[in-house]
């Protein structure tokens, strides 16, 4: 039975159409878009090699604790963590996260924390509950693209602040500073660097909080590598370097504890002047979306991050030390490459000197002749904005990662003037 008349329905056709949504149209990975235009196949004689993908599990070279598994399969056997848990997560959980991250210069309860389904998730949370449609991000360049895609899903400007290669890729503040306005929602930084492998010294990040004290900005920091330093680095959280600006920190399981499949993130809140007091709320009310994190990861947790010995935070440094090493020895010494040496978290940019290079124009160039000739993968600098650069992740086994570099020096010699 029709309930009412189709005579003068817009479409004026018998023909179904349902569009996606305009949220749907504008959500957009860079790093998927860039991969799939690649349209080339790796060489058939020769293994394929990915230096892409940033999962630390990738090659089973990096291992969980097996602490982290007898957590799991504890709570599995309870029964006790099938159901639904609190939107803003298991209570257990979060006073678990506020005894192990609080410090005396910035100390947290489990009110200041919400979990979230993975950091991806938790940055989402909090930059939708930070920025209006037609506001404006700021955002780091280079910088990991999903920032880009939840920002611009939402109906948000990005405004792209540099780093500065030259300086440990340090953020260039008068640039940062020409791009705020009234329409400026907040600031987004990521410390240790993905995909630049950088780590922040304490008086940079100073800096950077004086420029958002003075433009009364708040501050979301991706901290997702917290601690995954080395070569004699010191990780700083930037909230124990502030009493003043609001801090929204993102962190979770997937790279500390290797674990990128289980999803469990969080966003912790630092806020001593009340600033926040909107933003709280509006936390938990978001949260409802997503009806709390994975109940039998954050049951585990406590037991995870309480037990977890420390030898096994120090092995995986050790590991990605060696391995960053290799790679800046090695490539650094290549002609036509340049490197800028990781001091944390899993990455490195390596910059091409175009001009050098007879036949390549571009990095898209190089990272497609590359897996064509030589079946190694390496991410394009556009990826994250900053062309001429590739990506490499440094988390496979030493065995492979010398394969992949001598690959990459004889498809150089080919192509290099």
């Amino acid at each position: 039975m029709i309930l009412f008349s189709t005579d003068n329905c817009d479409n004026g056709t018998s023909e179904w159409h349902v569009p996606a949504s305009i949220v749907a149209k504008r959500t957009v990975n860079p790093i998927r878009e860039v991969v799939y235009n690649m349209k080339v196949s790796p060489n058939p004689n020769k293994e394929y090699i990915s230096l892409a993908l940033g999962d630390p599990t990738h090659y089973g070279n990096f291992k969980i604790h097996e602490n982290c598994v007898d957590a799991v399969i504890t709570q599995l056997k309870s029964y006790k963590a099938n159901g639904y848990v609190p939107s803003v997560g298991v209570e257990s959980a979060r006073i678990a996260l506020a005894k192990k991250f609080s410090t005396e210069e910035a100390p947290l309860t489990s009110e200041d924390i919400v979990l979230a389904s993975g950091a991806s998730d938790a940055l989402s949370l909090a930059i939708s509950v930070l920025c209006n449609e037609g506001q404006n991000i700021l955002l780091p360049r280079p910088g990991f693209s999903l920032y880009q895609t939840l920002s611009e899903s939402k109906g948000i400007e990005c405004r792209y602040y540099n780093l500065l290669p030259d300086r440990n890729w340090e953020i260039d503040l008068d640039h940062l500073s020409s791009l705020i306005d009234e329409k400026t929602a907040c600031l987004l930084m990521n410390n240790p660097s993905n995909p630049c492998g950088s780590n922040f010294t304490r008086q940079h990040l100073e800096s950077i909080l004086s420029l958002c004290e003075i433009y009364k900005l708040p501050v979301i920091c991706d901290e997702i590598y917290e601690d995954m330093v080395y070569g004699g680095n010191i990780f700083y959280p930037i909230a124990d370097l502030t009493k003043t600006v609001p801090i929204l920190k993102i962190s979770g399981l997937a790279k500390r504890y290797l674990i990128p499949g289980w999803r469990v993130g969080w966003i912790f809140i630092y806020d001593y002047n009340n600033i926040l007091n909107e933003v709280r709320a509006g936390l938990a009310s978001l949260a409802n979306l997503i009806l709390g994190a994975n109940s039998l990861i954050s049951s585990a947790l406590p037991d995870m991050i309480t037990n977890t010995p420390q030898s096994f935070y120090d092995e995986t440094n050790k590991s990605l030390e060696e391995n960053a090493k290799l790679s800046a020895d090695v490539l650094g010494k290549i002609p036509g490459l340049h490197v800028i040496v990781p001091q944390g978290a899993m990455y490195m940019m390596v910059g091409i000197n175009i001009e050098e290079f007879k036949d390549i124009k571009n990095d898209i160039e190089f990272s497609e002749k590359l897996v064509q000739e030589e079946s190694v993968l390496c991410l394009p600098g556009k990826s994250f904005h900053y062309p001429n650069y590739v990506r490499i992740v440094t988390t496979a086994p030493a065995e492979k990662l010398n394969e992949a570099y001598q690959r990459i020096k004889e498809f150089c010699a080919r192509h290099h003037v």
